[in-house]
């Protein structure tokens, strides 16, 4: 743990992927074909917690959703990459964008298709409920599964990294 944590402490940036890490993996469409999803609140807090930190979070999805677009703007999250068929060439143009080198990102993914960036980051972070592939090529696993939590356990291992999470926590109380 004391490897991650040192990782960790170099993040300036984590990127989320949506479909299977900040929620479930489960889409439902209603019969006018609006999607919808569900995200869990608690992962919202703790990217709103993480921020208050200067870390820079990013969203790269392969799917397009106006719902995303509504979380996203909810939490306050600029870097939105949608519709995003070639995840690495989206990577390459947001640590371009933001001066940031490899090293000093994180990745959380879920899926094969994650799997371009996160072996291109600094620490790489697959779910709980992380296709095994992708776990094989994690650095760490978050204790939560997607979308019941999984966010929420990233932003707080960078928080700890940081040496604020007892801090953040007791702040509320």
């Amino acid at each position: 743990m004391k490897d991650i944590l040192a990782k960790a402490a170099q993040v300036k940036l984590v990127i989320f992927d949506v479909d299977g890490v900040l929620t479930d993996g489960s889409l439902f469409f209603g019969d006018d074909g609006q999607e919808y999803k569900a995200f869990n609140s608690r992962d919202g807090h703790g990217l709103k917690m993480l921020m208050k930190y200067g870390v820079e979070i990013a969203i790269i999805t392969g799917r397009t959703s106006r719902v995303v677009d509504h979380r996203v703007a909810n939490l306050g999250i600029k870097h939105v990459y949608q519709g995003a068929h070639d995840k690495r060439a989206c990577f390459k143009d947001l640590i371009a964008k933001l001066g940031i080198e490899p090293e000093e990102t994180a990745y959380v993914g879920d899926d094969v298709v994650d799997l371009p960036v996160m072996t291109q980051v600094g620490l790489a972070i697959a779910v709980q409920d992380a296709h095994p592939f992708v776990k094989q090529h994690a650095h760490w696993q978050t204790p939560s599964c997607g979308g019941r939590g999984a966010g929420r356990d990233v932003c707080e291992l960078l928080i700890e990294a940081r040496g604020q999470l007892k801090t953040e926590l007791e702040s509320y109380l």
